[in-house]
């Protein structure tokens, strides 16, 4: 009671009106089954869309079963559930042994998919083939840096620049020194040398080799090919007056600003070649005919440190590293493709297509996901390692970051190692290929291990990392269909895994779960099967769909009739209401079934509560029944069991606010009135049989629904009673004939 002990004025509020009750939902799904990827531990995440669900669980390729290759039934089962209307979709993932792993879900028979080398290892974050992962990297720096300029002024030129002095029609005595090259080829027609700037001319290289073109005694044609000529015969350079008096040019190599920052220490790069660095007669270079050169710059960006050539035999020591001066490269106008700094980089991770004797083509598929903005300094944010963790903090980078990669070493040994990863005929391609180095991780060793059993279906209960199969579900409570869709390809366990989707259903009370026959089964067989259940919250649907092969592998493929039936429970439930039953409704994807099953086989079917799918003329493809597998004429329909659990679970969410009230005519006449405006709207709206509210339902909780024990012990019993409307499975048209009235 409120305490009123200084005067004033107070304001209260109370509500003069009883709760209300909203319905709840009755369209979300769940599957359990196994996949070619996603996790095996933990309450499942919602998917809403078949893309988000090859994003988590991976695509709908087949699962290799020791040596067994099966249809990926989980998947094509979510497709046709969002294709049928679906909305909500939660995934239990099952996989052989799933009970004995870990939170990553190490421990089962099957494989993860990894790659590592001294320092680096990139695994994928959850077991299954659909792990067996193309990394790419792509560096940031995309663009080539290297800066190639002619210059026709020498006052333009950089002093100390080094580059590739070129002059047409030079004199002899235009040289700094008298040349002791023969003084009958002079002028000179041209020559090519590589010289320094200074600040009064140029000064040419010593110990390199210049190429001349000579004057030709008289009545002698010019030589249309340069000589060689050691540089020493020609002096020590020129001036700048006879540079800018001469036709001439200077070209100089220099590099440009990395647009992702400045460089520091040595810098990891590559140098891409059109053709090998062959002896162009001006230096000596140490290269082989390799088209890609990698190693480290230097800070200033002048000095590039190569890897050493491979080894001549077997057995023997690499080489040392190989110094090369940037400017050099201008030495190679038409050979030099170009400079690349690799520093940050982004990681795409691609799903190979593949078949089923088709291994693929790697780095050919989709990209799954993108990582952008990656280091292997650890010292930064976006180290690699740091970014892809192996226990992210956020469930949704656990979920949706298909790898995890581990990273210890400096830049220069990461760099190493991450080369040492990299697909060798991409990253070096031939000689006759147009194709850009391409840097492709190939993840190996994924599989699917064994075929689950009904314990892996099941599943356990483990709150401290995550429970799995069935099990999972659990902690959900938002579902209210479930499927085993994988279980009907195998005969050994079908019956059992059913029966852990019955127990799973009774134990969250407000579920219903589909049943799917085998497939080819004969009606004698179905029926058999159908003997061994009798629950209200089991349906089973005969027989299976013929649907067009989403990967490509065949024109068509068979699947279970669960997948497609979840769609329509859920699309039904949105357009009518969970009271209609899901039936004389089009299977949206069906190209016809794997039996024509007829009106007269039907009639020794649909008695023991097999709902049939049939063909019809003019009318397509259509659920054509209604039925769940109870021996109870009370909950003989599907649409009626549905709608009460619907209405249970309605009402038990609606009253929770009446738990330690006091237990009084107050609170039993306040529990009377909202769930009579609950059932009012039920009837309103058409779901409920009888023309008026006291034909259609009931609600009493007085002294007649409780004794003096009951109130005494804490309990408040109140009696609700519903006339359902059940479909009109059977419709009659008596016509007979009739006398004409005068």
């Amino acid at each position: 009671m409120p305490e009123y002990l200084a005067p004033g004025v107070f304001v209260e509020e109370v509500s003069f009106r009883s709760k209300s009750i909203e319905g709840v939902g009755t369209s979300v799904a769940a599957i359990a089954g196994p996949t070619r990827y996603g996790p095996v531990r933990g309450a499942p995440e919602v998917i809403t869309s078949y893309n988000e669900y090859e994003r988590i669980y991976g695509d709908p390729g087949s699962l290799t079963f020791g040596d067994e290759i099966h249809i990926n039934y989980t998947a094509l089962a979510a497709r046709a559930f969002f294709e049928n209307g679906g909305k909500q979709l939660f995934v239990a993932r099952v996989v052989n042994g799933g009970n004995d792993t870990d939170t990553s879900g190490a421990g089962s028979t099957a494989g993860t998919a990894g790659a590592a080398a001294q320092g680096l290892s990139i695994e994928a974050r959850f077991p299954g083939s659909g792990g067996n992962f193309d990394v790419e990297v792509l560096w940031e720096d995309t663009q080539s840096l290297l800066k190639t300029r002619s210059y026709s002024l020498a006052d333009d030129i950089p002093v100390g620049a080094v580059g590739l002095l070129s002059l047409t029609g030079i004199a002899r005595d235009q040289f700094d020194e008298t040349p002791s090259h023969p003084q009958e080829n002079f002028p000179l027609l041209s020559l090519q040398v590589v010289a320094t700037k200074t600040e009064t001319g140029f000064a040419f290289l010593a110990g390199s080799t210049a190429q001349v073109r000579n004057t030709p005694p008289e009545d002698t044609p010019p030589a249309s090919s340069s000589v060689e000529v050691d540089v020493a015969a020609l002096g020590e350079g020129i001036s700048n007056e006879v540079f800018d008096e001469l036709p001439s040019s200077f070209r100089h190599a220099s590099l440009s600003a990395p647009p992702s920052g400045p460089l520091v220490g040595d810098t990891p790069v590559e140098i891409r070649l059109n053709a090998p660095l062959a002896e162009n007669g001006h230096i000596e270079l140490e290269l082989d005919d390799r088209l890609i050169f990698r190693g480290t710059i230097n800070q200033t960006g002048d000095t590039l440190t190569l890897d050493p050539l491979p080894p001549a035999e077997e057995g023997d020591e690499p080489g040392e590293p190989i110094a090369l001066d940037l400017e050099h490269l201008a030495l190679y106008p038409n050979e030099v493709k170009g400079v690349y700094i690799q520093r940050e980089f982004s990681l795409d991770v691609i799903r190979r297509k593949v078949g089923v004797e088709d291994e693929g083509t790697p780095g050919r598929g989709e990209v799954a996901y993108r990582a952008a903005g990656l280091s292997l300094d650890s010292t930064r944010r976006n180290f690699v390692s740091r970014a892809l963790r192996h226990d992210p903090e956020k469930k949704l980078d656990g979920l949706t970051q298909p790898i995890a990669v581990t990273a210890e070493g400096s830049i220069e040994q990461l760099h190493t190692a991450l080369f040492a990863l990299f697909n060798t005929d991409l990253v070096n391609p031939d000689e006759d290929s147009f194709d850009d180095p391409r840097y492709i991780i190939t993840l190996a060793g994924g599989t699917d291990g064994n075929l689950p059993i009904a314990i892996d279906y099941a599943g356990e209960t483990d709150e401290q990392q995550g429970s799995t199969g069935l099990a999972a579900l659990e902690e959900i409570d938002d579902i209210s269909i479930v499927m085993t869709p994988a279980a009907a390809n195998d005969p050994d366990n079908h019956q059992a895994v059913v029966a852990e989707l019955l127990k799973h259903c009774i134990k969250m009370r407000y579920r219903i779960g589909l049943v799917d026959s085998r497939e080819n089964m004969s009606l004698s067989e179905v029926r058999a099967f159908r003997d061994n259940f009798d629950d209200s919250r089991l349906a089973l649907y005969t027989p299976w769909v013929v649907t067009s092969d989403p990967t490509g592998q065949s024109q068509t493929i068979n699947l279970p009739p669960s997948g497609f039936m979840a769609g329509i429970y859920a699309r039904t439930d949105v357009d009518f209401g969970v009271h209609k039953a899901p039936a004389n409704t089009p299977v949206l994807g069906a190209l016809r079934f794997e039996q024509d099953i007829n009106k007269f086989q039907q009639e020794l079917l649909n008695p023991n509560g097999i709902n049939c799918l049939r063909s019809f003329a003019g009318r397509g493809h259509r659920v054509w029944g209604g039925r769940t597998l109870s021996s109870d004429p009370e909950w003989k329909y599907v649409n009626v069991r549905r709608y009460f659990l619907y209405l249970e679970r309605s009402i038990d969410k609606g009253t929770q606010w009446a738990v330690f009230e006091p237990n009084g005519e107050k609170l039993w006449a306040n529990v009377v009135t909202t769930v009579e405006s609950f059932l009012f709207n039920e009837w309103k709206n058409g779901r409920l049989l009888g023309s008026k509210p006291a034909s259609a339902y009931f609600v009493r909780c007085d002294r007649s629904t409780m004794t003096q024990n009951d109130i005494d012990n804490g309990r408040l019993i109140c009696e609700v009673g519903v006339a359902p409307l059940r479909p009109a499975e059977f419709v009659v048209f008596r016509i007979g004939q009739k006398t004409a009235d005068a």
